[in-house]
Parts: structure tokens; sequence; C-alpha cells
């Protein structure tokens, strides 16, 4: 591969970082090229984008996009895979399904908002993690139910004294 060849994956990688602002590092290794395949078309289906690299593109992208790779310098060996998606947890969930059927593909690290986290025991955790859209729904939800009940104690509450109006009314 020629340096300028090496210029642009670095190049293209390092704009996909800051784009997403997250990315997933895997190990697809020793996979047949159907699994891979299945694997791809998977990931593509579900907004995720799949891309092999060398270890030191990947190490020089992230650099150029301002993200400490040092964090990384243990992961980074062997065969990897970089993974974008805009939502933060949804790599962790398709790797998590694809685990049911093999071992394979094996989480070395993900990079979240500035949170790293390194190896395949943080599948779980980042699998859990909740998107931007269901935090947003979330406090959305819970600014809503005080003003619910309010409104609805007004409701209700004005019926009540409505109609001890009218009884004592009613009275005279």
């Amino acid at each position: 591969m020629r340096k300028e060849e090496k210029q642009e994956i670095v190049q293209a990688l390092s704009e996909q970082i800051k784009e997403y602002g997250n990315f997933y590092i895997t190990d697809t290794s020793e996979l047949t090229v159907a699994k891979i395949n299945t694997i791809r078309r998977k990931f593509f289906e579900n907004g995720i984008s799949l891309q092999v690299a060398k270890n030191t593109l990947i190490r020089k992208a992230m650099e150029a996009a301002g993200v400490d790779s040092s964090d990384f310098d243990s992961v980074l060996k062997g065969s990897s895979t970089i993974l974008f998606s805009s939502v933060a947890n949804a790599p962790a969930k398709l790797i998590k399904e694809l685990r049911r059927t093999g071992d394979k593909p094996v989480l070395k690290g993900a990079y979240i908002d500035t949170a790293v986290f390194v190896g395949d025991n943080q599948l779980e955790a980042l699998a859990t993690l909740k998107s931007k859209e269901e935090l947003v729904g979330e406090i959305i939800g819970l600014l809503q139910s005080p003003a619910k009940n309010v409104i609805s104690a007004l409701q209700s509450g004005g019926t009540t004294i409505a109609g001890l109006v009218k009884t004592l009314q009613e009275r005279g």
C-alpha cells in the first residue's frame, strides 16, 4: 500500500470518528467469507458502518480526530474491524445478537462520547447504555408527569368544588 493510500484511509477514518463521535473496535479474524458477509449485511441493515483497517492506521486516525489512542494500545493488535454508528449502543446490541451463533465478533474496545471501554467484558455495559433518544424521551416523560398530576388534580378538584357549591345553593 502506498503512502498516499494510507493517508486517504487515515483521513476517511478520522472524519468518521469526528462525525459519529463513537466507534467500536472488534476482532473478526478467522471467520469464513460467508460469515463476514452475513455480519456486514446485518451491520448495514442496522445503520452501522463497518471497515477493516490496519491497527497503525486506526491509531493514526484516532490521533487525527483528537482521541487519545493510548487507551487502546493493549487492544490494537492482530486483526481489527472498526464500527461506526450514530446510536451508541446499537453495535453492542448487534454484537450480542451475533454472538448467539458463534464466538465472534469479539469486542476489543469502544469509544462512546469521550468514555473508553476496553475488553470484551464491557459488552454488556455497552449494550445497556441508553441512547440519546431514550434519555431525551425519559426526561420529557419525567417533566410531563408533574404537570399532568397538577392538571388532573385541578380538574378533579374543580368538579368537586362545583358540586359542593351546587349542593350548598340547593340547601339554600
